[in-house]
C-alpha cells in the first residue's frame, strides 16, 4: 500500500505514442513539463497516486537470462536514479520502448506521462520513485462558466477522467539487486493488454506474505474448485464446504503450515496426496514461492474471500449460499418428480 501524504512531484515528462502494428508513431516532447499551477499538480498527484493506494502486491523487475541490466526499465530506471539530469532524456528512450512492443492491433493510442516523485511511503519507508502512466480513454465532459444574466455551457470531446488511470506503475528507489520494488495498475483487463506487466516491464511477483499468502488461497480454490472433482466423488455442497473451512483456517490462523491445513480441511488421506501434488505443480509452474510455512496476510486474505464463492447455484429457480455446517443442508432425490432435492435444517427465520 502506497502513501502519498509527504511526497512530491518533482519532475513530469509527457510524450504522445501510437500502435506500430497500425502504422501510428510516437512523438517526443523536447522537455519536460512546467507545473506552475497548484492545483493542476494536485489534481495530477491524486490520478497518478491514488489507484496504488489500494494495492499491495508488489513486484520485481526480471530478465530470462536472470541478467537485471537487459531487463530495459530496470536499466533506464537505474540510471535515472543514480544521475537525475537525465530524467527528460531517459522518459523518451522509455517511450521509444514501449513503442517498439505495441504490436498487437488493439493497443490504444495515448499519452504517456513519465514522472519523478520524492518521499512516497511504501511499507513504512520514505522512497523516491519514478512513475510511468498511460492514459488510452478519453471521456467527453461539460464545463459551466458564468456568463451575464445566466451561464454558458460548453463541453470538451477528448477529456481525461483523473478518477480512471488505464495504465500505471510506479518503480521505488528501494532493493535495487532484487531488481527494485514496483507497482502496477492496468485497468483494461483484456488479453491484449498481457503487454503493459509482461512485454513493457518484464516482472515477477515478490514472494512476500501478502503473495505467499495470495497464492496458496488461489490453489485451494483451484483445487477444491475443480481438481478435487476429477479424482473424487464429491457433492457440490461438499466442496463449498472444503472452500469454506479453508477460508476459516486462514482467517483464524496466524500461519500456515501444509500439513496442519491438511489435516484440519482435508482429513482424507488421499484428497491430501491429491492437494500436495496439486501445490507442488503449481508452484514448479509459477515460482509461487510456496515452500514451507509463512506468515499469514489479513490483507490478502481479505482480498482473496471476494472470490471465494459459497453459492449452490439449483437450475435457475434458487441459490442456496452455504455458511457455515454442511451437516444441516442434505441432498436427495425424488422418484415420482424425478428431481434432486436439498433438505436444509434450521432454528428460526431471519
Amino acid at each position: 500500500m502506497v502513501s502519498s501524504y509527504e511526497a512530491s512531484l518533482e519532475e513530469l515528462s509527457v510524450h504522445r505514442i501510437g500502435n506500430k502494428a497500425q502504422n501510428e508513431f510516437y512523438n517526443l516532447s523536447d522537455q519536460p513539463l512546467e507545473i506552475t499551477d497548484e492545483m493542476l499538480g494536485r489534481l495530477l498527484m491524486q490520478y497518478f497516486l491514488i489507484p496504488f493506494e489500494k494495492e499491495n502486491e508488489v513486484y520485481r523487475f526480471m530478465h530470462s537470462s536472470s541478467d537485471l541490466n537487459l531487463n530495459e526499465l530496470f536499466h533506464f530506471s537505474s540510471h535515472i536514479f543514480a544521475d537525475e539530469s537525465r530524467f527528460h532524456e531517459l522518459s523518451g528512450q522509455i517511450t521509444k520502448h514501449l513503442f517498439d512492443i505495441s504490436n498487437h492491433p488493439k493497443i490504444k493510442s495515448g499519452e504517456l506521462y513519465i514522472a519523478r516523485f520524492k518521499d512516497l511511503q511504501l511499507e513504512g519507508q520514505l522512497v523516491d520513485a519514478i512513475g510511468i502512466f498511460k492514459s488510452e480513454t478519453k471521456e467527453p465532459f461539460l464545463k459551466i462558466n458564468s456568463a451575464q444574466g445566466g451561464f454558458d455551457l460548453s463541453y470538451e470531446e477528448q477529456g481525461i477522467n483523473i478518477h480512471k488511470l488505464d495504465k500505471g506503475c510506479l518503480i521505488f528507489n528501494s532493493d535495487k539487486s532484487e531488481g527494485y520494488k514496483v507497482m502496477v495498475i492496468d485497468q483494461t483487463n483484456r488479453n491484449d493488454a498481457a503487454y503493459w506487466k509482461d512485454e513493457f516491464l518484464k516482472l515477477r511477483i515478490r514472494n512476500d506474505n501478502f503473495n505467499k499468502t495470495s497464492n496458496t488461497l488461489n490453489v485451494c480454490k483451484d483445487f477444491f474448485s475443480n481438481k478435487i472433482e476429477e479424482d473424487f466423488d464429491i457433492s457440490k455442497a461438499d466442496k463449498i464446504d472444503l472452500l469454506n473451512k479453508s477460508l476459516k483456517y486462514f482467517k483464524e490462523k496466524d500461519s500456515f503450515d501444509i500439513d496442519e491445513f491438511a489435516e484440519d480441511v482435508i482429513g482424507n488421506e488421499k484428497a491430501i496426496k491429491s492437494f500436495k501434488n496439486f501445490a507442488q505443480d503449481y508452484n514448479n509452474e509459477f515460482d509461487a514461492g510456496l515452500e514451507g510455512s509463512f506468515d499469514i496476510s489479513t490483507a490478502a486474505v481479505k482480498k482473496q474471500a471476494r472470490v471465494f464463492k459459497s453459492i449452490l447455484k439449483l437450475d435457475k429457480n434458487f441459490h442456496i449460499y452455504i455458511h457455515g455446517n454442511k451437516e444441516l443442508i442434505e441432498k436427495g432425490f425424488d422418484e415420482d418428480k424425478s428431481m434432486n432435492f436439498y433438505k436444509v435444517y434450521f432454528k428460526e427465520e431471519q
